[in-house]
């Protein structure tokens, strides 16, 4: 029997390994994946948003919502590149560590998480170094304290 979808319920998901289905079928093609990531929004409400031209659709989000891609440097601030091909300034306080090991951070003016990459969290872990309270983070010549990865040292 066909299911019929509306807006609100529209069958597509996001899991907690950044992988979309629609009705439990894996969505592969990567330019309807790029598609799929750089129209996902945060509505403000705890809920998610597909954009795709004039035509919208809450998803079910999982976990994070987006993935940190790479790690920069710009004028001594770090910043996020994001998977809807975004980038925000990396808030150090925000940064945590998730059941499975993967740091996320926070992201959309707090109405979002992004897991990193391998390549991400590689780059991150190469800026942070232990002390006595914890870990650093180094960036610019200034180093802050990053509680949410003690996990991590």
């Amino acid at each position: 029997m066909a299911r019929w979808h509306t807006r609100e319920d529209s069958g597509i998901r996001l899991d907690r390994q950044l992988r979309w289905w629609h009705d439990d079928e894996p969505i592969e093609h990567p330019k309807i994946v790029e598609l799929f990531n750089c129209g996902l929004k945060p509505t403000g409400d705890g809920r998610f948003k597909l954009e795709v031209g004039n035509d919208w659709c809450f998803v079910t989000v999982e976990d994070a919502a987006y993935q940190v891609l790479l790690l920069d440097e710009s004028d001594q601030q770090l910043w996020l590149r994001l998977s809807d091909r975004t980038a925000e300034r990396l808030d150090p306080a925000t940064l945590a560590v998730d059941a499975d090991g993967v740091v996320t951070a926070t992201v959309k003016q707090g109405q979002a998480r992004a897991r990193f990459s391998r390549d991400a969290q590689f780059a991150l872990g190469e800026r942070l170094s232990s002390n006595a309270g914890g870990l650093r983070l180094d960036c610019g010549g200034t180093s802050v304290d990053v509680p949410g990865l003690a996990r991590l040292g």
